[in-house]
């Protein structure tokens, strides 16, 4: 077996702008037949340039072949934006306020709809359900119409994240300093410290991962765990694993 973040995939069906810039864009892939589920999915790389959407091409592409609209949106991450930290939460407030519509001109069912991300996108997918629950006067408040959000393998405290040092102080690097030095920062970003999503959450954690350990999902307030025993980090988004089985079914909107 291949490692996925190495394994070619075919392109998308095409690619939609959400934003002026040129990480501002969704790659959408279709099924066969329409209307179908759609599934929103974010990628990982704990926020860091170097990781882009690519490396989900193995998964969005099985998806789709399996009868899902499949939507991996690309971010600025950590230190890309010109705004600095917030820019990663802007670009997926944006994404979210217009995936639906953009995807339901390409033959999504718009009441069949699940967030989902890996890793850090995980973080992201969790901060996203929350934002209807977000103050009055929040730039990033926003509605939910997904039936679920599913966090594989997700970074869901990011004061976890900084305690714990993952990825050498990749919460930190988000940020723009620990949770002591930016309290406020964290206060608006951590998905464990907000009002938790109205809508079910479902974490998908490898016993084996070495990455994000499984404690991350075990702590987070709210929501089903599913425990994959001897199942690595990676596995969660590869279509070739083991997994995967265990992966669809918490993807299946019915």
């Amino acid at each position: 077996m291949t490692n996925v973040l190495e394994r070619p995939a075919p392109a998308p069906d095409l690619t939609v702008a959400y934003g002026p810039l040129p990480d501002q864009v969704i790659d959408l892939r279709l099924p066969a037949r329409a209307p179908a589920p759609l599934v929103v999915l974010l990628h990982g790389g704990f926020w860091r340039p170097r990781w882009d959407r690519a490396h989900l091409g193995p998964m969005a592409h099985a998806l789709a072949e399996l009868g899902y609209v499949v939507a991996v949106p690309e971010y600025r991450r950590a230190g890309m934006a010109a705004e600095g930290w917030t820019g990663p939460f802007n670009d997926i407030a944006a994404v979210f306020d217009q995936v639906t519509g953009i995807a339901a001109g390409h033959g999504a069912d718009p009441e069949r709809i699940i967030w989902a991300g890996h890793s850090a996108g995980g973080h992201l997918a969790l901060w996203a359900a929350a934002r209807p629950y977000f103050a009055a006067d929040s730039p990033w408040r926003g509605g939910c119409d997904a039936r679920r959000v599913v966090s594989l393998a997700g970074c869901g405290s990011l004061r976890l994240c900084a305690a714990w040092n993952l990825d050498g102080g990749a919460a930190q690097n988000l940020l723009g300093g620990s949770p002591d030095e930016v309290p406020e920062r964290y206060a608006v970003t951590d998905p464990a410290a907000l009002t938790p999503p109205s809508i079910p959450v479902i974490h998908v954690h490898g016993t084996a991962d070495n990455r994000v350990p499984l404690g991350m999902s075990q702590a987070f307030p709210v929501g089903r765990l599913i425990e994959l025993p001897g199942t690595g980090h990676f596995d969660l988004i590869d279509p070739e694993s083991t997994a995967w089985a265990t992966v669809r079914s918490a993807l299946d909107p019915s």
